[in-house]
């Protein structure tokens, strides 16, 4: 035995043996546990640690003989304060810092709650290497946000189901989403997103549920093992390291949705698990009193304005980003890391500071969501430069103004704009906003047009639970239908929204299985549905593949006009004057005439056109949610017009790789429906598949 070191973190490989370092300020001695293998029921050895093995707040010691597969635990012992941490020394802890974990087998969670010792049914940390990713044998592709397109998933419900292309033993796996990278890269994905792949606990849910998405954090460092084939600790990071190089080889970013708001320990009366164990008011935003404050919704809120904590996170982003090669990062509820002491809002908030200046993160994406269940909700004023936003007001605005409400043709003007009357009157540049019309937490877009109401009783909750107010429109009938006129109109909407999102400004966000009409049967929180109901849909008919087929063809359209519809410097609003910039681009509004737009609150139309000072109108767009055709003039194109769009078609002759050329001088458009135009000197020739 050997005093050891503070740094880093966890466990790491010495010349000698391991040297093992934890956090726990209030501590009075720790014990180091050491198992004989990963399902022993008790440990083999107990080394006892005092203050020749503390530095600061840091405990370690470094142990001669052990090495890679070493499993291990904490006992901490402290003083019991009323109203302040109370140690439960009975509990073995999880190293927080722990890359890989065991003990899954007997894990009972419920055994880390009350007084009774939970050493034959508690989880273990494992020793493991912290060798850096080969980005030389696989580079990260780095797309640009402006030609980036996301497509969200859940690694266990993307690729499993019937008809799923994935092989039986690797179905449900981080290895079996390799076998899936042909339908994305086809599709033209540029990065998936993926829920969270960090450990969770699938107990902490309700009796007789268990939590699927992973929004319960058990660690921040170790691969979910439900996600690995096999059940050997020590090759869960190599198999991640296998899907990330894969996905880069295929051009195809990595991004994980991280949950660093909150863990699984839930409230005071939750189980003690791992922080609350080694530093309970560290961790935690805490009253004077010791009542958890909680603005994740979950019972706890993570205190990431404090520098042990910080280091923490940031010691698990260096993880996924340099050792497994991870591109990026989506912060589940991220606002809430802004908050301070007693939740207050944070202009300058450490974390987000220490993110942006450190080297080893510089070249990923960051995500946010900009909203926690504490009511704080920042957009264009989130307190990170680096940090893009999903712009949850996009979504709102697409849906109301398809499914026709009134006061919804200026905020779909603003949107398509790049919502600048939400960033400080300045369009939003690429790579600060998200723009999506579907994420896991809500409708999946088939139901968006299928269902009036959430129907979530397979929840267990008396369809108490997910958001009541989705801005849907079942078209007539509720769930699915055999009516005809119904189905088409579906399906026509569709298109409209789908063509919307891929057209505005911003960094596009698809959501899993919507490309081929992915149902959850009107379900809008399947949080505990590891079923078909929350799987991908891997067996489309007819028309699903044909709106496949829509999608693939509009993120091929997108790429040919990216300089267009997301520019790298905003469009102006209005024609250029002589003192402009003469190469300088312009949009301009229209309504069924030319330049009169109409944005009243029963309007239920939009056009707009972008136009080039030397070659005229280059683009026109015209959408039409009212319940009857409208007629639009068209300006003059010095090239003359393609088709491109035309949702009012039938299938494949609504986005025809081929676009066909338009002669008339005015556009007689359908209801409910969207058309584009595009000059032919920008498209012809060209083919979408």
């Amino acid at each position: 035995m050997h005093p050891g070191r503070p740094g880093p973190l966890g466990s790491s490989l010495t010349s000698r043996g391991v040297n093992f370092s934890v956090v726990a300020p209030r501590a009075t001695r720790l014990e180091l546990l050491l198992f004989s293998h990963p399902d022993a029921l008790e440990p083999s050895r107990v080394v006892a640690l005092d203050g020749r093995h503390r530095s600061g707040d840091h405990w370690h010691v470094e142990v001669e003989g052990l090495g890679l597969g070493c499993c291990y635990g904490y006992r901490v012992f402290g003083p019991l304060q009323p109203g302040g941490h109370s140690f439960a020394p009975s509990k073995v802890l999880l190293d927080p810092c722990a890359r890989a974990i065991a003990g899954w087998q007997g894990y009972r969670r419920d055994a880390a709650v009350g007084a009774a010792p939970n050493s034959s049914c508690c989880l273990r940390g494992v020793v493991t290497e912290r060798d850096r990713f080969d980005f030389e044998a696989a580079p990260r592709p780095r797309h640009s946000w402006q030609r980036s397109v996301i497509y969200e998933l859940h690694v266990g419900g993307f690729t499993q189901g019937a008809g799923c292309p994935v092989t039986a033993d690797r179905q449900g796996t981080l290895l079996g989403l390799i076998d899936t990278l042909p339908h994305l890269r086809e599709l033209g994905i540029t990065a998936i997103e993926l829920l969270p792949v960090m450990a969770f606990d699938p107990g902490d849910a309700p009796p007789g549920r268990q939590n699927h998405w992973g929004y319960s954090p058990l660690s921040w460092m170790a691969p979910h093992p439900d996600y690995l084939v096999g059940n050997d600790p020590l090759g869960a990071r190599d198999q991640v390291r296998q899907l990330v190089k894969a996905c880069h080889l295929a051009g195809i970013e990595v991004l994980l949705d991280v949950v660093y708001n909150h863990t699984s320990e839930g409230n005071q009366h939750g189980p003690t698990l791992s922080w609350r164990g080694f530093a309970d008011r560290l961790y935690y935003q805490q009253s004077a009193l010791g009542e958890y404050q909680d603005v994740s919704g979950c019972g706890n809120t993570i205190a990431a304005n404090r520098p042990l904590v910080q280091h923490l996170i940031l010691e698990s982003l260096r993880c996924w980003a340099t050792e497994l090669g991870v591109d990026g990062f989506r912060f589940d509820l991220g606002i809430a890391l802004s908050r301070g002491e007693n939740l207050a809002p944070l202009a300058r908030p450490p974390l987000f500071e220490a993110m942006e200046a450190d080297p080893d993160l510089a070249d990923l994406k960051l995500i946010s969501e900009p909203w926690d269940c504490g009511g704080l909700y920042k957009l264009a004023d989130f307190p990170a430069r680096r940090v893009s936003t999903w712009n949850g007001r996009f979504r709102d605005d697409l849906r109301r103004f398809w499914k026709g409400d009134e006061n919804c043709s200026w905020a779909v003007g603003q949107r398509l704009s790049g919502s600048p009357d939400l960033y400080n009157l300045m369009p939003a540049h690429p790579g600060q906003a998200i723009t999506f019309l579907t994420a896991h937490d809500g409708f999946t877009l088939a139901d968006l047009v299928s269902f009036n109401g959430k129907h979530n009783l397979a929840n267990g909750e008396d369809n108490r639970d997910g958001d009541n107010h989705n801005n849907s429109w079942n078209h007539g009938v509720e769930g699915p239908s055999s009516d005809h006129a119904v189905r088409a109109l579906r399906e026509r909407q569709l298109r409209n929204l789908l063509s919307t999102l891929l057209l505005a400004p911003g960094v596009p966000m698809l959501l899993m299985g919507d490309e081929v009409r992915r149902s959850q049967g009107g379900n809008n929180n399947t949080w505990c549905q590891n079923n078909p109901l929350g799987w991908m849909h891997w067996q489309p008919d007819s028309s699903d593949l044909a709106l496949r087929r829509f999608v693939r063809r509009l993120l091929s359209l997108r790429r040919h006009l990216v300089d267009l519809i997301n520019p790298e410097l905003p469009l102006q609003e209005r024609p250029q004057s002589r003192h402009d910039d003469p190469q300088q681009r312009w949009r301009q509004w229209h309504g069924v005439e030319i330049t009169r737009p109409d944005w009243a609150s029963w309007s239920h139309t939009v056009a707009w056109s972008i136009n080039d000072p030397t070659q005229g109108p280059l683009l026109w767009c015209a959408m039409n949610a009212y319940s009857k055709a409208v007629h639009f003039d068209l300006p003059v194109s010095t090239s003359g017009w393609l088709r491109v769009i035309d949702t009012a078609l039938p299938a494949g002759q609504d986005l025809p790789a081929r676009p066909g050329i338009w002669t008339p001088a005015g556009i007689p458009l359908e209801s409910r429906s969207l058309m584009l135009l595009v000059a032919r000197r920008r498209l012809e020739g060209v083919k979408l598949d």
